[in-house]
């Protein structure tokens, strides 16, 4: 898996003289980031050497090259899900790939149901933790000891100092958002109710079915992170309505813009 890595980087360094420091990963409904950034070049997932292939949606499934805030930037424009059929190493193949062409920040971006009752359909929630509740882990099998030890630590998944600097930026516009603890689960499927009443048990404040993988394997290389989610259904007794998928992208993209100006000024702070 490493060469492949290795074959990775190699064909993107020879398409691509921008040298990203940040990364992003843009969940669905929440790719309009790409529209603020410069783009200098765009490269599809199909012609990258070892990449599969985004089969979602409303993930668009390119890499964009290009300058944000003052950055240069890598946007996955379209990420990968387990329920897709791709292993866990699969899932997070990127995220290496974006780590061996030097990116210090990773950013993610999701849709995800909210089992805290407090929540609303539209709410922001800014991730300060997540619970695996995946069948696979990312880690299992042959560690790479030129990319993070065996047994990573993970009391700080998300960095707690752009959590810190996101809050400043949102009270700053006037945007409300909260901060929660994100609860990843396989899917294709919508939870149950019986399985939001789960979810909410064990402490997690929303459920979606990304993030997790690709945090892990960032904090696996020292990588800091900082997510966001965007609240698109609830699974709150009383308030659990049946959703489709074209559902989620509506609520969504109507919040991007919010999500959109807290993940800028928050790139351009580091």
């Amino acid at each position: 898996m490493l060469e492949a890595f290795k074959v990775s980087v190699d064909y993107l360094k020879s398409k691509t003289t921008i040298q990203p420091t940040v990364g992003i990963i843009l969940g669905t409904g929440l790719g309009g980031l790409v529209n603020e950034i410069e783009i200098i070049d765009e490269i599809p997932y199909n012609e990258i050497p070892n990449f599969p292939i985004s089969t979602v949606q409303g993930h668009s499934g390119k890499l964009i090259f290009g300058k944000l805030a003052g950055k240069q930037v890598v946007a996955m424009q379209g990420r990968f899900h387990f329920y897709e059929g791709y292993s866990m190493q699969q899932v997070t193949f990127p995220v290496r790939v974006m780590k061996l062409m030097g990116v210090e920040h990773l950013f993610v971006s999701n849709a995800s149901g909210g089992v805290n009752p407090n929540f609303e359909i539209g709410e922001i929630m800014i991730i300060d933790d997540h619970i695996n509740l995946f069948p696979a882990h990312p880690l299992i099998g042959k560690n790479f000891d030129e990319l993070g030890p065996r047994f990573p630590d993970m009391s700080k998944p998300y960095d707690h100092q752009l959590i810190d600097n996101a809050k400043k930026i949102a009270e700053k516009n006037n945007i409300r958002v909260s901060t929660g603890t994100y609860a990843g689960l396989t899917g294709p499927t919508l939870e149950t109710p019986a399985e939001y009443k789960y979810v909410r048990a064990i402490g997690a404040d929303a459920v979606g079915m990304s993030t997790v993988p690709e945090v892990i394997v960032a904090r696996h290389m020292n990588i800091p992170c900082f997510a966001i989610s965007i609240i698109t259904d609830l699974g709150v007794p009383g308030k659990i309505m049946e959703v489709t998928h074209e559902d989620v992208q509506r609520v969504a993209e109507v919040q991007e813009p919010k999500m959109t100006l807290i993940m800028k000024e928050l790139i351009s702070s580091i």
